[in-house]
């Protein structure tokens, strides 16, 4: 038997016992209850970054918490269409996906990326099954109707981005019975039709209706940014959804924040405690939001 490493000094002891003792409250609190984390971004590309997500999901589900994870995979499919040279453009920051390209985006989302996630909890010691939209009826979906306004005037015009979706109902069933196991869900955001069809739907938007849908005690969106910035780039930490909805009213929040805020707005509405927006390059993200009093992200909350 090897033995442990051991801390160089009382220092380490000391730092150690204080790390241990502020989490235990925290670990406490969040027993038995469900936290919808949406992953993606520079951390989904980062092989250091991934393991460490995959070890933090895995002690999640060991202190008693249900994580439920919902990943996306935008840069992923970009280099696979590249590379069967399909051409595929973007409307708003969204992806029009002709049938060509629905199917790809399903080969690279419920195939490699999902299997990639469940693989790497796997190895961290826990136990993980992929699932995506299409499996046992989880993500029933309508053809998304976006609305873009136009460049030369205040003309709003109807776009058809072809198959991509937007959840109308989330099957809970299948969470519920995993919820009660040792099994951790990972999800790949492909939606299933009236007729059978594929439709790509945004990973944000799933996590936020698989939240929403469970009752969440927690809705987290690993991102690429801090968090949510005001005026003077300084992280906005904690505050109530109407505080949020100002900041969007105002153009503090702008560009490709405001499908995110907005996502956790809806979800804390629909009944959701609270959404936060963090960033996943921040090593063990997780672990210091919800096990720290200061947590890293911004924290939006009802009221």
């Amino acid at each position: 038997m090897t033995d442990k490493k051991r801390p160089s000094g009382p220092s380490s002891h000391s730092s150690e016992a204080r790390v241990l003792s502020e989490a235990l409250p925290f670990m406490r609190r969040h027993a038995s209850k469900t936290f919808v984390i949406k992953y993606g971004g520079h951390a989904m590309g980062d092989d250091g970054l991934a393991h460490q997500f995959a070890r933090d999901i895995v002690l999640l589900k060991q202190v008693g918490i249900n994580p439920v994870v919902v990943h996306g995979g935008g840069p992923q499919i970009g280099q696979m269409l590249e590379r069967l040279k399909i051409k595929s453009e973007f409307v708003d920051g969204l992806r029009v996906t002709d049938k060509a390209t629905v199917e790809i985006v399903e080969m690279v989302l419920a195939g490699s990326i999902n299997k990639q996630i469940v693989a790497a909890i796997q190895g961290a010691g826990g136990t993980a099954i992929g699932l995506c939209g299409k499996d046992g009826n989880l993500i029933q979906a309508r053809r998304l109707q976006h609305r873009a306004r136009q460049t030369d005037s205040n003309i709003e015009k109807l776009l058809d981005l072809g198959f991509v979706g937007e959840p109308y109902r989330i099957n809970t069933a299948v969470l519920e019975m995993l919820a009660k196991s040792q099994i951790i869900p990972v999800i790949a955001p492909i939606g299933l039709g009236e007729e059978g069809e594929t439709y790509n739907i945004n990973a944000d938007t799933v996590a936020g209706a698989v939240a929403a849908a469970l009752g969440a005690a927690r809705l987290l969106l690993l991102t690429d940014v801090a968090g949510v910035l005001d005026k003077a780039d300084q992280l906005v930490a904690d505050r109530p959804v109407s505080h949020f909805r100002a900041l969007i009213a105002d153009g503090t929040v702008k560009g490709g924040m405001i499908p995110k805020v907005e996502t956790c707005l809806d979800a804390v509405e629909k009944g959701v405690e609270a959404a936060v927006i963090l960033d996943g390059r921040v090593e063990h993200a997780l672990l210091l939001e919800l096990f720290t009093e200061q947590g890293v992200g911004t924290l939006i909350r009802r009221g």
